[in-house]
């Protein structure tokens, strides 16, 4: 296993945004962490419990990853955030020299936890690990992403599954707009360098959203997340109310799209002005025999691949992808090989990149809606794969 590079420096690099290029509405940027510089826009990989399931490190990074992302709910719970506080924080324990964005558990609150309770305090629940009772506040949300020494850092706050109730979703988005600041005053105790972003919450109601970036860019953060998303409404929706939030949004601070990454999702944001991008899609698909690629998605565990000699494309940069027979592949997955699942979530994780890579230089060239659109052709097209 190599030793990660030195990153003595990490202190001493302090937070900032960079507008390279626009194109229409969509940017190409620099973003400086404390742990290097994140090209934008940018894919992070999942590691919820320090790590990217099945995947090592180094081909996490060799895929072009810059900034991962971990959280809070999990590593509060297990192993706890002391504990990585003691063990030289969330960096060190996890041997990963780059970038790190921490959740702030609202989300996994929401989905995991049961009898939840939320009050104007925080939010009550019992740990889907063993039932203990545990309560996150604003307050306790920022202190754990503070012990763990993320890069950036998330506002703890509620979010609603849609469609909901108008009240509902106003009430939800007024807590979460008392909670950010009460997250700002107590991130005052971070590192040099940290970032905290505040996320926007509104639901599907504009006014809502609207109402959430005033309360949010009147605290004033270092980045502002689109929340609340990927929860019911339809992909119409949801790139309505991405495209107008995106819009009110700074100028000169990043924007991330919390959730949502299927390829076609992370390209019509982009087109409408978003930064960043996070989704467990690449390997959790990649573990189940689903592989994405220029051609369309292909699903390797069906019998016409079984006796393909063929890659499953031979002009990839990801060794998996160019170096592996599909018949192989396919091989693996039918005989319950844990090699199989590593090896497509490789796959993916690079494409992901790879996407997102395409997507800044074409932006950078003023033809990213060319480049958009022959993407999302190509799949379509499958002409790789019908009668492979």
């Amino acid at each position: 296993m190599r030793s990660p590079p030195d990153t003595a420096h990490a202190s001493f690099m302090s937070f900032s945004y960079r507008l390279i290029a626009s194109d229409g509405a969509a940017r190409a940027g620099e973003m400086t962490t404390a742990h290097g510089m994140v090209p934008t826009p940018a894919f992070m990989p999942v590691g919820t419990q320090a790590s990217v399931k099945g995947v090592h490190h180094d081909d996490v990074r060799a895929a072009g990853t810059a900034l991962l992302l971990a959280n809070t709910y999990h590593l509060m719970l297990r192993p706890g955030a002391e504990r990585v506080a003691a063990l030289g924080g969330l960096h060190a324990f996890m041997r990963w020299p780059y970038s790190i964005l921490t959740d702030s558990g609202g989300f996994q609150v929401m989905s995991l936890a049961a009898l939840r309770k939320v009050t104007e305090q925080g939010v009550t629940f019992r740990s889907h690990l063993d039932g203990a009772l545990v309560e996150l506040t604003p307050e306790r949300a920022t202190q754990v992403q503070i012990l763990l020494g993320s890069d950036i850092a998330m506002q703890l706050d509620e979010l609603v599954r849609l469609p909901a109730e108008r009240g509902e979703i106003e009430r939800a988005m007024q807590l979460s707009l008392r909670w950010a600041e009460r997250c700002k005053r107590t991130f005052a105790d971070a590192a040099p360098g940290r970032a905290l972003f505040g996320i926007v919450q509104g639901g599907d109601d504009a006014r809502l959203r609207e109402a959430s970036v005033r309360g949010l860019t009147g605290i004033g953060f270092d980045g502002y997340a689109i929340g609340g998303l990927a929860v019911g409404e339809t992909q119409e929706i949801m790139l309505e109310v991405v495209e107008r939030t995106a819009a009110a949004l700074p100028a000169d601070r990043p924007r991330y799209l919390m959730g949502v990454g299927t390829p076609s999702d992370i390209l019509q944001a982009i087109g409408r002005g978003v930064d960043m991008f996070d989704c467990v899609l690449p390997t959790r698909n990649g573990r189940h025999g689903l592989a994405f690629t220029r051609f369309g998605p292909i699903n390797i565990k069906n019998a016409r691949h079984a006796d393909d000699p063929r890659p499953l494309d031979a002009e990839s940069r990801c060794p998996a992808a160019r170096d592996f027979s599909r018949a192989y592949l396919h091989h693996l997955f039918r005989s319950g090989e844990l090699l199989g699942g590593t090896l497509l979530s490789i796959v993916n994780l690079y494409y992901y990149q790879d996407l997102v890579a395409g997507a800044r230089a074409a932006i950078t060239a003023g033809c990213f809606a060319d480049y958009a659109a022959e993407t999302m052709q190509a799949w379509q097209v499958k002409a790789d794969i019908e009668g492979a």
